[in-house]
């Protein structure tokens, strides 16, 4: 899986409040730091959706937000062997 780093995927941070977090998940290869790692992802994305969430603008960040959360669910379950759990 090639992952492309960056809103755009062109490495360029935009949103470093949440984005500088989950870079450093994405290249963690321990796997106890990885936990840690991804939860301090989760907390920033989780944390910006809240300071966003009563304003009509941000629909690029929320867009990158959306696709940052498929990638750490991809971590969880292929790194960390978090099982899956959407039904099939």
């Amino acid at each position: 899986m090639e992952i492309r780093l960056g809103s755009e995927g062109d490495g360029v941070i935009r949103y470093p409040d949440w984005e500088k977090p989950l870079q450093e998940a994405v290249v963690e290869v321990d796997k106890d730091k990885l936990k840690s790692r991804v939860g301090d992802a989760e907390t920033a994305i989780f944390n910006r959706l809240q300071a966003i969430s009563r304003s009509a603008d941000h629909a690029a960040e929320r867009r990158a937000i959306t696709d940052a959360l498929v990638l750490i669910r991809v971590l969880k379950r292929d790194a960390l062997d978090f099982p899956e759990w959407e039904k099939k």
